[in-house]
């Protein structure tokens, strides 16, 4: 139920919050044995992760478990991608990580909520999609929010929330997220 090609509208208790509910059941189940495994396991955290998102992962994907998600079939991973342990990925709206890009723990990239009004809260789900392009690195205990593009090269600070896209070669902190200067090679 797409309005456009970046908002999703999921009302509640129709075939599709029914669908939705099935992933995120297919999801936590998947997570729990990704969470049984170490750091020693990485061939087999990246099947797992592989069956998460329906996509056979590169060899140079790596994932420290525990690990979070809601979805999977509505993340795209690149090669060489780092997540560290204790991330949380709500992926409903579309999740696409570049190449090279490293994640630091406790981040969140969250595509999803709910409307702001008490009324309507309950009513239905709309998500965005969050793209992570080439290069970037997450620091520690980030949050990015759906409809989200993190340009390359980009640094996104600890503890920031991203509620607007980051500009390329940029260094991004705070709440919410202000550039703090350009990143130079």
């Amino acid at each position: 139920m797409a309005n456009d090609d970046r908002i999703t509208i999921i009302p509640r208790r129709t075939p599709e919050s029914a669908a939705m509910s099935a992933s995120v059941k297919r999801a936590m189940a998947i997570t729990a044995k990704l969470n049984r495994l170490t750091f020693n396991d990485a061939d087999e955290v990246r099947a797992l992760f592989s069956e998460l998102i329906g996509r056979k992962v590169d060899d140079s994907f790596l994932l420290i478990p525990p690990f979070y998600a809601t979805g999977g079939a509505d993340t795209r991973i690149g090669r060489n991608v780092f997540i560290n342990q204790n991330c949380t990925f709500y992926d409903l709206g579309g999740l696409d990580i570049a190449d090279d890009v490293m994640i630091g723990p406790n981040v969140s990239l969250i595509t999803s909520g709910h409307p702001v009004e008490p009324s309507r809260r309950r009513d239905f789900t709309i998500a965005k999609p969050i793209v992570i392009e080439r290069n970037v690195w997450i620091a520690a205990g980030a949050i990015i929010i759906g409809g989200v593009t993190v340009g390359e090269n980009s640094v996104v600070a600890a503890g920031a929330v991203v509620t607007k896209d980051v500009p390329p070669n940029t260094l991004v902190g705070g709440n919410p997220a202000k550039v703090i200067r350009a990143i130079a090679e």
